[in-house]
């Protein structure tokens, strides 16, 4: 989030969503924007166009936000305000989004200050172009919990007592109170064992991540790693990757089609998102 010239309390400023090139004028036509007191309009710049809303200055200034950060439901509807606009235009045509809260005192103001990034417009234009972003999360199978180990044990010695008075052998009950000869023994081999099976889960399940990123990433045109997202505590599912890829618009059946089969082969949970405006792929601007 960024914020320029918005110091004047009194005065109107214009908010600026995106950059684009030969947008449809009907693209933002009846959006609501950030304010109801203005339209989203079209500012022409000397390359490109941008998207802008008259704003009152004083609704961003430093106070201001901050106290909006601190209100979810109004940070929330503004973040919303603005992917709405920034997905209307890119529907029709390439567009580089600006982060929210991009303010400038005037016109005149956002001309100059966005002159001067226009090579990096152009290189952002020119590589989205016909292309959009698309998400790629990857699960792994959870572990095998104690649980589950204590039931498969109770499990197997109510087996072996079931088989022993099938043979007539007598059920001689376990004291509790001195352990078997060689308890410890069969415990830490029982621990080494559990300790083994996870490392070779986790060895394969980041072979798994790096396979899909690798089939994705051939068939995209960019690639970014993000962070794994933190999960519920509800969920027990391990995310391995989490991956963002610039995808041709001609290549989306494609990638659908390879997630299918991703899935098929590794056994892995595979979310595919999207298709988004590139918002990972456009640079700073």
């Amino acid at each position: 989030m960024r914020q320029h010239d918005a110091e004047v309390p009194d005065a109107n400023a214009t908010y600026v969503f995106a950059v684009c090139r030969d947008p449809d004028p009907s693209s933002c036509a009846g959006l609501p924007g950030v304010t109801h007191e203005a339209s989203v309009r079209l500012l022409a710049l000397d390359s490109f166009t941008a998207i802008v809303q008259t704003v009152r200055a004083r609704d961003f200034t430093d106070e201001a936000w901050q106290s909006r950060l601190s209100d979810q439901r109004e940070l929330e509807r503004y973040a919303r305000a603005h992917h709405d606009v920034v997905s209307a235009v890119a529907a029709a045509s390439p567009t580089v989004p600006l982060p929210m809260a991009t303010v400038y005192h005037a016109d005149e103001r956002v001309r100059e200050a966005l002159a001067k990034e226009t090579d990096r417009f152009r290189a952002a234009l020119k590589r989205i172009a016909h292309h959009a972003e698309w998400g790629v999360k990857v699960y792994a199978p959870p572990a095998a919990t104690a649980a589950t180990a204590a039931t498969a044990a109770t499990a197997a010695t109510a087996a072996t007592d079931d088989a022993d008075r099938r043979t007539g052998r007598p059920v001689v009950p376990t004291d509790r109170g001195r352990p078997a000869a060689g308890a410890g023994l069969a415990y830490l081999e029982r621990k080494r064992g559990a300790q083994r099976l996870r490392e070779r889960s986790q060895e394969d399940a980041l072979r798994t991540a790096e396979a899909v990123d690798e089939q994705v990433g051939r068939l995209a045109t960019a690639s970014r790693r993000l962070r794994p997202h933190p999960q519920p505590s509800t969920d027990r599912r391990v995310q391995i990757l989490n991956a963002t890829y610039l995808v041709a618009e001609r290549r989306s059946e494609e990638l659908a089609l390879l997630t299918r089969t991703l899935r098929e082969r590794t056994g892995a949970e595979i979310e595919l998102s999207g298709p988004w405006v590139p918002y990972s792929f456009v640079g700073e601007v």
